[in-house]
C-alpha cells in the first residue's frame, strides 16, 4: 500500500479505535493531481450526512492543464462505503469526542482509496506521554545499536 497522502496529525491528535477502506468520488482532474502527490488532508474530516459518507476539507490541488474543467480544490468528496459500515460509523461518530479523520489516500488496484479512522481526541498530556515514549524508545535503540556494535568490533 503505497500512500499517496498521509495524515500527520491524526495519529498525534487522535487515538485511533478503528480504521474503514472507503472508495471516493473523484473528477479526472483530480487523480490527475494525487497522480502527482499535489494535495493535503491535514485538516480535513469526514461526517454521516444522510447516510451517506462525505470527506470536507481535503485539499487537492487544482489540476496545472485542468483549464475551465478544473475542481474545485476543497469541494467536499462523497466516500463509498457499504450500508453497513456507514451505520457502524454513524454510531461510532455519534459519540461524544469521537470524530471520523483520513489517515491516508492510496492506489489499490489502479482506484484510490481512503484509510478512514474513527478518533478518539488526546488530551495534551496524552500526547506529551507519546513523546516521552518515543524518546524512550529511540534512546534504547540507539543503546542496543553501541552494544551491538561494541560487539562485533
Amino acid at each position: 500500500m503505497a500512500d499517496i497522502l498521509s495524515n500527520s496529525k491524526a495519529r498525534r491528535d487522535y487515538h485511533i479505535l478503528e480504521t474503514f477502506e472507503a472508495g471516493i468520488v473523484l473528477r479526472g482532474t483530480e487523480v490527475k493531481s494525487l497522480r502527482a502527490g499535489l494535495g493535503q488532508i491535514r485538516d480535513a474530516y469526514a461526517a454521516v450526512e444522510q447516510n451517506e459518507v462525505w470527506l470536507h476539507n481535503a485539499h487537492i490541488d487544482e489540476y496545472e492543464q485542468g483549464n475551465r474543467f478544473n475542481h474545485k480544490p476543497t469541494a467536499p468528496r462523497k466516500l463509498l462505503l457499504h450500508k453497513s459500515e456507514i451505520r457502524k460509523l454513524h454510531g461510532l461518530a455519534a459519540v461524544k469526542g469521537n470524530a471520523l479523520v483520513p489517515l491516508a489516500f492510496f492506489w489499490k488496484n489502479g482506484k484510490v482509496k481512503v484509510q478512514l479512522g474513527v478518533g478518539k481526541g488526546k488530551a495534551e498530556f496524552d500526547k506529551r506521554d507519546d513523546i516521552k515514549q518515543r524518546e524512550a524508545d529511540r534512546e534504547l535503540k540507539r543503546a542496543t545499536m553501541k552494544s551491538l556494535k561494541a560487539r562485533e568490533g
